[in-house]
């Protein structure tokens, strides 16, 4: 890149992170108001192992899942009661019978499951989320659960206002990633889900439903989601996203994961939603849906020009003898064949931007 093309462009993200800062500044004057992630650094590891808190975010999920079905059947019943005619009490009012035919059909759709679903886990003036603030606040049973690498040690202490919102790594299921990819998965991946719905609707193929979704996210993360305003592009980010819109595909459909079929979590019987016998929810709500595709190190993003090489630094001067003691048979190979292996989700195009400057630990941590 021309030298002074990188100048100018560094000189714009001051000024953006200068505006962001204000911004923050005034966030926190509010009482109560709690910051949510816009970044996250897996490339520190935490002193010692985090717990795996799967569960508790599955349970987490589960209950919102329960409270929004309830809810949409308890107006199913009153809908119902309009439309039979019988007396309403005090609390069910009721409209035309035209009216009340189009509510009732909207109740059983897919998109009012979803939406429900989407004002309990994912809703929030973005990017702020339920789900996000859950994360970063909640008490989890098993300890230590987060953690959030210090100022001095931080990869984005060079931005400031990239540190004041960075996210906590936490491990779920088995993978490190930042609280901030569940507020991507709830709330962006609704957004994609929307995206796809509506492309289906104006005559597209599901793969080209997908890809618009896609598209769409890969424009916010070049804009107010990431480059423009944090000085990163990230891939996490945009799988989140995408395993986010098949998570609300799949509340009432069979989806396809690599090879296997999916059961829908949900089902419509009687004119009610249930739980869908066949599927297990304590085992495939959420599970199936997480891997390393979240972890910002392995999976890597795409920085500008004066954040890559600060970042570039601190990885080699600190990260790498981590990433020795954690993992004494670590592998340049194995770290470079697993960043391949993660530009599709199980084969799926979810956006995945390619690049010769990215920093892992496999192209720093091990010479060249």
């Amino acid at each position: 890149m021309n030298i002074n093309i990188a100048l100018s462009l560094l000189k714009f993200y001051v000024k953006s992170q200068a505006i962001i800062a204000l911004f923050l500044c005034a966030v926190l004057l509010i009482p109560n108001a709690r910051v949510s992630a816009f970044e996250t650094d897996q490339y520190n590891l935490p002193p010692q192992p985090l717990a795996d808190i799967g569960d508790e975010v599955r349970q987490y999920a589960e209950e919102n899942l329960t409270k929004a079905i309830n809810k949409l059947n308890v107006e199913i019943f009153k809908r119902q009661i309009c439309l039979e005619k019988k007396v309403a009490g005090k609390n069910i009012k009721c409209d035309s019978q035209e009216k009340e035919r189009i509510k009732l059909a909207y109740l059983r759709s897919e998109a009012a499951v979803a939406r429900e679903v989407y004002k309990r886990l994912g809703d929030g003036i973005i990017p702020f989320t339920k789900s996000g603030s859950w994360m970063e606040s909640h008490d989890f049973k098993v300890q230590p659960a987060r953690y959030k690498t210090d100022f001095s040690k931080s990869v984005f202490r060079i931005f400031p206002p990239n540190y004041l919102t960075i996210s906590k790594t936490v491990n779920v299921y088995g993978s490190q990633f930042g609280t901030d990819k569940i507020a991507h998965f709830f709330q962006q991946g609704y957004g994609y889900y929307k995206k796809y719905n509506k492309a289906l609707a104006d005559g597209s193929t599901p793969d080209e439903a997908a890809e618009k979704a896609v598209r769409w996210g890969q424009m916010t993360e070049r804009t107010f989601y990431g480059t423009l305003v944090s000085g990163v592009y990230s891939n996490a980010d945009l799988c989140a996203n995408y395993i986010g819109m098949k998570f609300y595909q799949n509340l009432t459909r069979d989806i396809k994961i690599g090879d296997s079929t999916k059961s829908a979590i949900l089902l419509l019987e009687d004119g009610i939603w249930k739980f869908n016998e066949k599927f297990k929810l304590r085992e495939n709500l959420l599970k199936p849906f997480f891997s390393d595709h979240l972890n910002e190190a392995l999976n890597p993003s795409v920085f500008i020009a004066g954040l890559r090489s600060f970042v570039r630094r601190t990885v080699k001067k600190q990260s790498c003898k981590q990433w020795f003691a954690a993992y004494p048979n670590l592998s340049q190979t194995e770290l470079t064949e697993k960043t391949e292996a993660l530009k599709l989700w199980n084969g799926e195009d979810y956006g995945f931007k390619d690049s010769q400057n990215f920093v892992t630990i496999a192209n720093t941590c091990f010479g060249g």
